[in-house]
């Protein structure tokens, strides 16, 4: 079944009154991040591209790379599908992420039929493609299909955002970043939100690339 969907600036709302409600520290967390924004963005492969480009490395690096393509004309799947090696890294695509970006324009990936299905669904999905992981395919739900409950646990933003909010000695892990999420459900995505707001404002610099 397909949940909830975020699909404007009042979802956001009701979403933070919740969490605000819910838990004391999110609350303080709210009024520290200011602002949160919808954040959504156009779903098919070049969302999917971008979030392989994101892939460990900082937003200012995944953001030129991902300008170098743009400039190419590299971001829709048959040109990708087509391009040489030379091009790819002349974009600053590294080997790995060469393959990946090749794996994801051979997938076939039916794209329209994706957005309706169920959260689980568009995950196992994407992740049976080489080269999107688990946060991959979470930011592509979150950000590109606008699902309300997913929370990208092994993104290392949200797990220090969580460590200042909570005032944790060290960032949580994964597993129990993942496992303490599940107090924000059906929320998580607007938490995850706020968590990359709530980073920036402290670090002074974006937590994710959208």
């Amino acid at each position: 079944m397909v949940g909830r969907i975020l699909t404007c600036q009042d979802d956001v709302e009701e979403g933070l009154a919740w969490l605000a409600a819910a838990d004391p520290a999110l609350a303080r967390a709210i009024a520290v991040a200011g602002p949160v924004d919808l954040r959504r963005r156009e779903g098919g492969f070049p969302a999917l591209l971008s979030a392989i480009v994101s892939q460990q490395v900082s937003v200012a690096s995944a953001s030129a790379i991902w300008s170098r393509l743009e400039a190419a004309g590299l971001t829709d799947m048959q040109a990708v599908a087509a391009a040489s090696e030379e091009a790819l890294t002349a974009c600053g695509l590294s080997r790995q992420k060469r393959r990946y970006a090749r794996a994801l324009a051979e997938s076939g990936i039916a794209f329209d039929a994706l957005a309706q299905a169920p959260d689980e669904e568009i995950i196992a999905t994407l992740t049976s493609v080489t080269g999107i992981g688990v946060w991959t395919a979470e930011i592509y739900a979150k950000f590109s299909l606008g699902r309300a409950d997913i929370f990208a646990a092994g993104d290392l933003a949200l797990q220090e955002a969580a460590r200042m909010i909570y005032d944790m000695d060290e960032r949580p892990t994964e597993k129990a970043l993942r496992t303490q999420s599940l107090a924000w459900s059906p929320w998580r995505s607007v938490a995850a939100t706020l968590f990359w707001k709530y980073y920036g404002v402290q670090k002074a610099r974006e937590g994710v690339r959208v």
